[in-house]
């Protein structure tokens, strides 16, 4: 299988505004890059509903990366809007991912019961919602990586 193409956003106001350092951002691209898929993109976004909800859309439709992550907003704050975005305008939701992504969470901290963190699907692109802390997002990402290569396979028709 070629390397999946992956596009990396970062939702905060914060690091937006340029107030905050992405260190998520960078942390997930060290990772990603570290387990052979390729970074063709990284934007920061604000916690904006219709915004994210636009971009999200436009990539999966033009720029038809096979993994598409995010970190950030998915909190329980009034401004965590980033699974609303993506469930807008997604195909298919993948429950299982976010069921793991939770699941490793609370191995280090029963906080991890308030993420929202989800996977959906949009034609042929998977969508990771994954927390905005460094150590949440990692560690969720981590533990999807083994399975995100048979994802993406199965979703460019490979078989099962």
């Amino acid at each position: 299988m070629t390397a999946a193409r992956v596009v990396l956003i970062t939702v905060s106001d914060g690091c937006f505004h340029g107030i905050r350092e992405d260190t998520s951002g960078k942390a997930l691209a060290e990772i990603l890059e570290a387990a052979g898929f390729q970074i063709v993109m990284r934007e920061v976004l604000p916690d904006e509903k219709e915004a994210l909800a636009r971009r999200f859309r436009d990539l999966c439709d033009t720029e038809k990366p096979e993994l598409l992550v995010t970190t950030g907003g998915t909190g329980l704050g009034p401004r965590d809007v980033t699974p609303e975005a993506t469930l807008s305008i997604a195909d298919r939701v993948v429950p299982g991912l976010g069921e793991l992504m939770r699941a490793e969470g609370m191995r280090q901290t029963p906080r991890a019961a308030l993420s929202r963190s989800l996977a959906a699907t949009r034609n042929q692109t998977l969508i990771l919602n994954l927390p905005g802390s460094p150590k949440g997002a990692k560690e969720s990402l981590q533990a999807m990586l083994p399975l995100i290569p048979h994802a993406i396979e199965i979703m460019r028709g490979g078989g099962h």
